[in-house]
């Protein structure tokens, strides 16, 4: 099965595109007919490409994904410095402060590029959300809010932001969203405790997860890369 892969924004209709303009995208799809879509956030600091090999590394067919840059700003824990960041972080510890204006912004923008799949021809019940730590926290926190059930989202080194928010915020819609959820061990960004405090509290608010550790820092293994694949088969298989 073949792949290809380019970027660029997908047109919009102008009604649409005066309110917001989409994020600049990879995208990569294979050759067979698209049944799902598949929308991934990268973490602090990197871009879309920075999950290009696990895309490949998965070769699931039928299966568009859309890999989003975020937007370069200040980052506050980073001394100010601008990098790609889906919101300003003021620590990495959760008592600090959290960027709810930044999150919430961010939120609409990856519900834009769901629209735009949407758009396409995928029905919103056939499409995955999926992030990396702070790519992570946003694909978790939209997932949640979206008023239209999605097929899974994927969680992956992170943790649920804005926690005390979800009891009024979170959508009915995705409360049986299967949560796949992984964290490595050895984690020194965003620690195990946090992660596990973070799966507690959606399990507290009745979310099902499906929850995965592994002997590895803030970063992605072959072992997890199989757990997803074997993950998204299962979720979107079943879909009609």
């Amino acid at each position: 099965m073949s792949r290809q892969a380019h970027h660029g924004k997908i047109a919009d209709s102008p009604s649409r595109s005066r309110i917001m303009q989409l994020l600049d995208f990879i995208e990569i799809s294979p050759e067979d007919p698209i049944q799902h879509s598949v929308i991934w956030l990268h973490g602090l600091g990197a871009d879309g490409q920075d999950f290009v090999p696990v895309v490949h590394e998965l070769a699931l067919p039928n299966t568009r994904f859309i890999l989003p840059h975020a937007p370069v700003r200040p980052v506050t824990v980073n001394n100010g410095y601008a990098m790609p960041a889906w919101y300003d972080i003021y620590g990495f510890d959760a008592s600090y402060q959290q960027d709810a204006e930044g999150i919430a912004a961010t939120q609409k923008q990856i519900e834009a590029l769901i629209a735009n799949e949407v758009q396409r021809g995928i029905p919103c019940q056939h499409i995955v959300l999926a992030g990396f730590s702070q790519g992570g926290a946003i694909a978790l926190h939209t997932a949640l809010r979206y008023p239209e059930p999605l097929a899974a989202v994927l969680a992956l080194s992170t943790y649920l932001p804005l926690s005390e928010l979800l009891g009024t915020e979170r959508s009915l819609a995705n409360q049986a969203l299967p949560i796949f959820m992984a964290h490595g061990t050895l984690d020194n960004v965003i620690t195990l405790d946090r992660y596990q405090a973070s799966a507690g509290l959606l399990q507290a608010q009745g979310y099902t997860l499906d929850l995965h550790e592994y002997p590895m820092p803030h970063s992605v293994c072959m072992e997890e890369i199989n757990d997803i694949r074997n993950f998204l088969q299962a979720k979107l298989l079943q879909q009609p």
